[in-house]
C-alpha cells in the first residue's frame, strides 16, 4: 500500500474515533451499569456497545468495501481492508471513573497493519500512525527514553487473574523479578494507551499477556512508526497472545523482561527476536532520511 492511501485510512480511523468522543466524555464518571463477559474481571457497559456501533457506521460509510472486527460486535462486512476496533480499551477504568482508557482503531491490508489511531477522549490526545509516520495531536512523536531497565518505567498488567490461575507461583516469581529490576512499574490498564505512551516516549516499556488484535494493532504501528520496537509474542499482532514493546535503543536483550516473557509463554527466543527487531528498526531509521 502506498503512503497516501495509508494516510487516508488513518484519517478515516481518526474520524471514527472522534465520533464517539463526546459520548464517552459525557458518560465518564457516571458509574454506568456493568455487565460481564468471560468473568467479573472482564466488564462491559452499554457505552462500549453503542460506541462500537457508531464507529462501525463511520467506517462503513467512509470505507464500505471493508471488514470490521470489533471487540463487542464481532466480524462483519466483506473487503480487502480489515478494521480492528476496540471502542473502549480500559472499560474497567472507564466504568469506575479512572481517566486511563481510549478508543483504538486500526486498518490492515494483506496481513499488515497500515494505519491506526489511539484516541484518549479525556485528555483529547490523538495518537495517529500510518506508513509514513506517527504523530500525537499533529506533532511528530519519537519513541525514545531509557536505555536500561534500571532507568525505565514499565507499564504492565502482568500478572493478570488468568496468569495467576494458570501458574500462581511462577507468575509471582516473574513479577518479583520485574519489580526488582525496573526503576518503576505501573499497572494503568488499557494496552492500547500504554503502547501509545511508549510510542510518544512518555514511558519506556510495555508488557502484556492475553491481548487481541483490537487491543494492540493500532498501538503496534504507533510504536514502529515512532522508532520503537514491538514484538508480538504469539508471532503475529493478529493472533491472541502477549506483547513486548520498548522505546528505541532500550536493551531488551539484557533485560529480565526478555526471560520473563519467554518463561511466561513456555519458551521462545524473545531476546533473539528483540535483537533482530532492534536491528531492523535501526535499518528503517537509517533509511528514513530518504523518505
Amino acid at each position: 500500500m502506498d503512503v497516501n492511501t495509508s494516510r487516508e485510512l488513518a484519517d478515516i480511523a481518526v474520524e471514527a474515533a472522534r465520533a464517539v468522543g463526546d459520548r464517552l466524555r459525557g458518560a465518564f464518571r457516571s458509574r454506568p451499569e456493568i455487565q460481564t463477559k468471560r468473568d467479573f474481571h472482564d466488564p462491559v457497559t452499554v457505552h462500549d456497545k453503542a460506541a462500537e456501533e457508531d464507529i462501525r457506521a463511520v467506517l462503513e460509510r467512509r470505507c464500505p468495501d471493508s471488514v470490521v472486527v470489533g471487540e463487542e460486535g464481532g466480524t462483519r462486512g466483506e473487503g480487502a481492508v480489515r478494521w480492528y476496533v476496540d471502542p473502549i480499551d480500559g472499560t474497567a477504568n472507564f466504568a469506575a471513573g479512572l481517566p486511563f482508557f481510549c478508543t483504538s482503531i486500526a486498518a490492515a491490508l494483506d496481513g499488515e497493519v497500515v494505519a491506526g489511531v489511539v484516541y484518549d477522549p479525556v485528555r483529547d490526545d490523538e495518537f495517529t500512525a500510518w506508513l509514513g509516520g506517527a504523530v500525537c495531536n499533529g506533532e511528530p512523536i519519537r519513541s525514545a527514553g531509557a536505555a536500561t531497565e534500571r532507568e525505565a518505567m514499565l507499564l504492565s498488567s502482568y500478572p493478570t487473574p488468568r496468569d495467576l490461575a494458570e501458574d500462581e507461583e511462577g507468575a509471582l516469581r516473574r513479577f518479583s523479578r520485574m519489580t526488582q529490576a525496573f526503576a518503576a512499574i505501573r499497572r494503568p490498564g488499557s494496552a492500547a494507551l500504554k503502547l501509545a505512551h511508549v510510542a510518544a516516549g512518555w514511558s519506556d516499556v510495555a508488557y502484556g499477556t492475553r491481548v487481541n488484535a483490537w487491543d494492540v494493532a493500532a498501538g503496534s504501528l504507533l510504536i514502529e512508526q515512532a522508532g520503537g520496537v514491538y514484538i508480538p509474542l504469539s508471532g503475529s499482532v493478529f493472533e491472541p497472545g502477549g506483547y513486548l514493546a520498548t522505546v528505541g535503543g532500550f536493551d531488551l536483550a539484557g533485560s529480565v523482561l526478555a526471560d520473563v516473557a519467554e518463561s511466561a509463554r513456555g519458551g521462545s527466543a524473545v531476546s533473539a527476536r528483540a535483537g533482530s527487531a532492534e536491528s531492523a528498526r535501526g535499518d528503517v531509521a537509517g533509511a528514513g532520511s530518504s523518505r
